[in-house]
């Protein structure tokens, strides 16, 4: 059973990323289509998953709700934020996602994952980084009046 995610909480974060938070009532988010609302934002609200525990629904609404959606999946699952995102939930709309905390082991999954893809640029860095030095020895040596027979 995971952690009770509260909805101040996760609107406190997505509100530090940029995003609208439309303070929509239970019943407007069930009602209509996501996009007839004139603003980009969000709307949060408290359900109980499938094991009983406390946690959050996230609807994206606006012009361009597909973006939003985007965004809030994007910012919650940054590795200080540490949430889970499921989008494929029973109960949820198109436009809705379900925001739970993540656990140890996922967090430890997207960190491998993050340097498993940064790997070539990290390996690439380091190589550019020898390659200066090297070259800035060289130059020392040679400023010094030592240079090599090769």
């Amino acid at each position: 059973m995971s952690r009770t995610t509260r909805t101040h909480t996760i609107a406190k974060h997505l509100t530090a990323g940029g995003l609208t938070n439309l303070h929509l009532a239970e019943a407007r988010q069930k009602e209509g289509s996501p996009g007839r609302h004139e603003r980009d934002g969000f709307a949060l609200r408290q359900v109980h998953d499938t094991a009983g525990t406390l946690v959050v629904v996230a609807g994206a609404y606006g012009p361009d709700w597909f973006a939003t959606m985007r965004e809030i999946r994007h910012r919650l699952e940054q590795p200080y934020v540490k949430c889970t995102v499921l989008s494929d939930a029973p109960g949820l709309a198109d436009h809705e996602v379900l925001i739970r905390w993540a656990t140890s082991q996922e967090l430890q999954d997207r960190k491998r994952a993050l340097a498993q893809q940064q790997a070539p640029l990290i390996a690439l860095l380091r190589q550019q980084d020898a390659a200066e030095k090297a070259a800035a020895q060289r130059q020392v040596l040679e400023d010094a009046g030592q240079s090599g027979l090769w």
